[in-house]
């Protein structure tokens, strides 16, 4: 069966509305921070740079959110979240899942452990200073293309891009110039947000609204 390792509201929110939408069997394996649960040598035997998520079936084991996402839509091709390879769409589905793992991810770090990106304690708050103002660069061309060719990342056509759109827009709740009150993004997290795997999703990991 496949398990997926776990915390509330980290990068295992993309997978976890994956698996919720494709109505496969998996198992939650919860993961407590507080305890450095994912630090441990259990955990890092799956995932050795101990991060979450991490994803088995049997002998089967990955890591990275987006690697993740990307195998559970290719192993299901008929389930309607991804266009179908070698086509323009699904070229543009890359594009979009690429910019938010290596684009927005990277700063949202930089945003939350400011301190990891630098060895001067005062240049910390520069850190997230910068970041922040990035984040809300990103997240604003987001919402230009949104209002161009929205109301999702791939137009009229629902895809896991969007999933993973969620999960890095939650993240950014505490910018001034948060997601959720972008013009054209904030009704697409909108939308996103009243489908039923993500409620289920939010629900099993005790994530009570709102929930961007």
């Amino acid at each position: 069966m496949i398990e997926l390792y776990y915390s509330p509201g980290n990068a295992n929110l993309a997978p976890h509305f994956i698996l919720e939408d494709l109505g496969i069997d998996f198992r939650l394996k919860l993961l407590d921070r507080a305890t450095k649960a994912h630090k441990a040598p259990e955990y890092l035997k799956l995932n050795p740079f101990g991060r979450i998520p991490a994803l088995t079936d049997g002998d089967f084991v990955l890591f990275e959110a987006a690697a993740i996402c990307l195998h559970l839509v290719d192993g299901h091709p008929d389930c309607g979240l991804a266009p179908a390879l070698g086509t323009r769409q699904r070229a543009h589905f890359y594009k979009w899942l690429m910019f938010l793992t290596n684009t927005i991810q990277p700063d949202i770090l930089m945003y939350y452990y400011a301190d990891r990106y630098t060895t001067d304690s005062q240049g910390t708050a520069a850190v997230k200073d910068a970041a922040e103002q990035r984040l809300i660069e990103f997240y604003g061309q987001l919402d230009d293309h949104l209002g161009e060719a929205g109301p999702y990342l791939l137009g009229e056509t629902f895809s896991a891009a969007d999933y993973y759109l969620l999960m890095v827009s939650r993240w950014g709740r505490p910018l001034k110039s948060p997601p959720r009150d972008m013009k054209h993004l904030g009704k697409t997290l909108e939308l996103i947000c009243q489908r039923p795997p993500v409620e289920r999703a939010f629900a099993s990991e005790g994530i009570e609204p709102p929930y961007v």
